[in-house]
């Protein structure tokens, strides 16, 4: 028995966090339809691969979107197997499939490969460099004006006392 949880308690004070209620309140309200199977591995610290189960489809079947935060997988065959009704059963699963997998910020797709009825997707994270932390340099504590002086000693600043100096060995 599922119980419905109520998110908006914290809706109410949150600020930016509107995708993450969304994709919970979204991921219990989907069907458990686990066709086709899956899994998920973790390569690496930044390296993940989703493979599914898909046999029967051809590359030419399957449709892989890359949207922002969202990977669509979706198969399609033509159901032609039994036109001349020679099968007794036919139990191989060809039906039309989409699988969506929620991406976590500054993941991608990176490649994608069908092979023995397994389609591979590598993911790799990748975290831009004006996000990745830095080290801080601290400085000797003068502060400086917009003229380029030391406001504590009222003496020329270093920057002030380099370009003197290249002044006087130019003349």
């Amino acid at each position: 028995m599922r119980t419905n949880f109520d998110f908006s308690p914290y809706r109410r004070s949150t600020v930016g966090f509107d995708r993450l209620f969304d994709f919970l309140e979204n991921a219990r309200a989907e069907q458990a339809d686990n066709y086709p199977p899956y899994d998920i591995e973790k390569v690496s610290d930044d390296r993940y691969r989703i493979t599914l189960a898909i046999a029967g489809f051809k590359p030419g079947d399957i449709d892989i979107t890359a949207r922002q935060n969202l990977l669509v997988i979706s198969g399609r065959k033509s159901e032609n197997r039994n036109k001349d009704g020679n099968y007794v059963h036919m139990g191989i699963a060809t039906r039309a499939f989409e699988r969506r997998f929620e991406l976590a910020d500054f993941v991608r797709a990176d490649g994608a490969d069908l092979q023995d009825g397994l389609l591979t997707i590598d993911l790799v994270r990748e975290i831009p460099d004006a996000m990745k932390p830095r080290k801080i340099e601290i400085g000797s504590g003068a502060t400086q004006t917009l003229e380029g002086r030391d406001e504590r000693a009222g003496q020329a600043s270093a920057t002030d006392q380099h370009e003197q100096a290249e002044a006087e060995a130019a003349a």
